[in-house]
């Protein structure tokens, strides 16, 4: 009997929230979305190194021999994304994701601005647009910059979604794609309601994203809608036959190595008919996202966690360049990432308290125990960052 990785792969396309390059010669996704928080979790492997210390050493000439350590870095960051993404390009057949600065999330001109500035660099490297979407967070400022983008031919993929008004937003702005987040959804209301589980059918992130799923479809919307952001495989079941999904190489390994009786979901053939919500300028989407305590705490949080991501990035790559250069280490970056992350001051990180995304955190829980101390974020960095703290 096929797998259900197999039969999920017949009505959805699969995408592969990874930077890890050997998951994605390992599945072969059509597509494959990544982020700051996932290329870090990538570049703990001493395979991918050279491709950072090559995009450190061009930056600091494109910036200059006697510029800030700080300048190098930020302009090696948007180039390590773009080199990852055309790696990541040359094992599928799709698109790839690559991420704006999560910190320019509420700047419209800003995002614009940076979405143009990595195009640019994809074109250098020989790639086209129509084979990158540029991951832009869905607050207000986020969809006109992508509406914007759009009718440049620059196609967009808007994340951190967890509201219906999010998504009608993006649909009406001709937005290609959306990334409702159905994890977060779920950890929020387990937080909320003290339960510890919901049945696949009654998951708040599943009821989400199938009501978005099925308005679009009902009402002809071309905006393509990418469940993201899984906690378990029963949540990926309930939404087979959504237009794309982007799971983690832990939950594919879990969909490839189970069989059994794939029943599709959702069906847009049968969703003719539906009423229409009224359109949604910038007062109703602030009124609605204002009463919508879930999806304003989690839009923020989720902001706060991409951000920290990059910064820990940065760290990271100031360190490598300190290396390179032969300058004095950064040796501070697991004590940071503990500082931000472990809100109660218990000494370890759970993942309800992790800011970053859930890849980097299943990368350093090495022995899924769904705790982070500090000895699993410092074997989780790997081995140039060992050499600082010795």
């Amino acid at each position: 009997m096929p797998s259900l990785l197999d039969q999920l792969s017949a009505m959805t396309i699969v995408v592969a929230d990874t930077g890890d390059l050997e998951a994605i010669r390992r599945f072969t996704p059509r597509d494959a979305t990544t982020n700051p928080s996932l290329i870090l979790a990538a570049a703990q492997i001493p395979a991918y190194q050279t491709l950072i210390d090559e995009a450190l050493k061009s930056s600091r000439k494109v910036i200059g021999t006697g510029s800030p350590v700080e300048e190098v870095v930020h302009e090696a960051l948007d180039e390590i994304c773009v080199i990852f993404g055309t790696e990541i390009l040359k094992l599928i057949p799709g698109r790839v994701s690559t991420e704006v600065d999560a910190r320019l999330s509420f700047d419209t001109e800003a995002t614009i601005a940076k979405a143009r500035k990595i195009i640019n660099l994809y074109s250098d490297f020989g790639i086209d647009k129509s084979r990158v979407l540029i991951k832009i967070a869905s607050t207000w400022e986020g969809i006109k910059a992508a509406e914007e983008l759009e009718k440049e031919g620059i196609h967009c993929n808007l994340t951190l979604l967890f509201s219906f008004c999010q998504a009608v937003a993006c649909a009406e702005s001709g937005i290609t794609l959306i990334s409702p987040f159905v994890g977060r959804i779920l950890d929020w209301y387990k937080a909320s309601t003290g339960r510890d589980s919901y049945p696949g059918s009654e998951d708040p992130g599943v009821i989400s994203v199938t009501k978005i799923f099925n308005y679009f479809k009902a009402h002809g919307y071309k905006t393509e809608v990418m469940g993201a952001s899984f906690r378990n495989v029963d949540e990926i079941i309930e939404l087979a036959g959504c237009d794309l999904l982007t799971i983690s190489p832990k939950l594919l390994d879990q969909l490839r190595s189970t069989e059994g009786v794939l029943n599709r979901k959702l069906k847009p053939g049968e969703l003719l008919g539906q009423d229409s919500s009224s359109p949604i300028n910038q007062d109703v989407f602030n009124q609605m996202m204002s009463k919508d305590l879930m999806a304003k705490e989690k839009l923020e949080e989720g902001i706060l966690g991409f951000s920290k991501a990059i910064e820990t990035l940065e760290a990271q790559l100031a360190h490598r360049l300190a290396v390179l250069e032969g300058g004095s280490a950064f040796g501070h970056v697991v004590q940071e990432i503990f500082m931000l992350n472990d809100l109660d001051g218990d000494g370890c990180i759970t993942r309800e308290e992790w800011l970053g995304s859930d890849a980097v955190f299943d990368a350093l829980d090495q022995d899924h125990d769904g705790r982070l101390l500090q000895a699993d974020v410092l074997s989780g960095l790997g081995a140039a960052l060992a050499l600082s703290t010795r």
